[in-house]
């Protein structure tokens, strides 16, 4: 009966080590694919959101600005037509 006992707990433990390699081997090619993923969006040239929203910030602030300025000649062109 002890040698049966003895062959269960080498087969258990032996799933536990397994169990460890296998966590082990999860995190490092989890820590893999990211390291891939953040040097690929590294190598591109994305903006954060406070960047893209700050240029939005100015295009808008630039067209309002031209519309002003196209009304402005528009005024301008009728005054220097009558």
């Amino acid at each position: 009966m002890q040698t049966r006992n003895k062959i269960f707990d080498d087969i258990s433990q032996l799933m536990t080590n397994a169990m460890g390699v296998a966590q082990g081997a999860r995190d490092e090619a989890e820590t893999a694919m990211k390291g891939l993923v953040d040097r690929w969006l590294a190598d591109r040239d994305f903006v954060t959101r406070e960047e893209f929203d700050a240029v939005r910030a100015m295009a808008q602030k630039a067209r309002e600005e031209n519309e002003e300025l196209k009304t402005r000649l528009d005024a301008l062109e009728r005054r220097e037509k009558a």
